[in-house]
């Protein structure tokens, strides 16, 4: 009895993820058509009718960048901090782009490698793949690092941290920790970068 409510319950939580991703990659569709993550007033015209809520529906769409990484999730963070001022967006951003990350996390972990070198080009999945086989014993503290420093693929490091044996509790540990930093300076550094743009130009 047990081992069929276990097996029932692996259904249930793979159809739903099944259904998650196809929401998502339809939603980036969407997004990429509308020019959602690339142009602050597309984004609040489409936040607009949402009201109260616009924070919480921007919060999913930074979420739901990270889970299928089609566009670089710097671009939402400068429109977040346009949109709804440097606090609200890095609090918004940080939510979002934390969930996202759990996300992407957890399905690596249901799917495993597959997933990683279905989503991710050939080039870069051979140069990650490689890089965590020669570092498994330090890949924990490598990937602390990573998360830290804005200047890798952190979304695909995150599905890269799914496949190996780090738990869910360290991984998100090292998530809510490691991204302050690298949120702030997307956010602040590139919203700062393009006000100055703007002057000189």
């Amino acid at each position: 009895m047990k081992q069929k409510s276990k097996k029932k319950y692996s259904i249930i939580i793979h159809i739903s993820a099944a259904v998650t991703v196809t929401a998502s990659v339809c939603f980036l569709i969407y997004a990429y058509r509308k020019g959602l993550l690339n142009s602050q007033e597309a984004m609040q015209e489409f936040l607009e009718p949402f009201g109260v809520w616009a924070p919480l529906v921007f919060v999913l769409i930074q979420a739901v960048q990270v889970v299928v990484p089609i566009l670089p999730g710097a671009i939402g963070c400068v429109i977040g901090v346009v949109m709804f001022g440097p606090v609200k967006a890095f609090i918004f951003n940080y939510v979002g782009i934390c969930m996202g990350s759990v996300g992407a996390f957890l399905l690596a972990k249901m799917y495993g490698r597959p997933l990683l070198e279905f989503i991710a080009s050939p080039r870069l999945y051979k140069r990650y793949m490689g890089w965590l086989n020669r570092n498994q014993k330090n890949f924990d503290k490598l990937f602390a690092v990573a998360i830290f420093l804005p200047v890798a693929p952190d979304d695909f490091l995150c599905y890269l941290a799914g496949v190996t044996k780090m738990k869910l509790k360290k991984f998100t540990a090292i998530i809510l920790l490691g991204k302050p930093a690298a949120i702030a300076m997307y956010s602040m550094g590139l919203e700062l970068l393009l006000r100055r743009l703007l002057v000189l130009l």
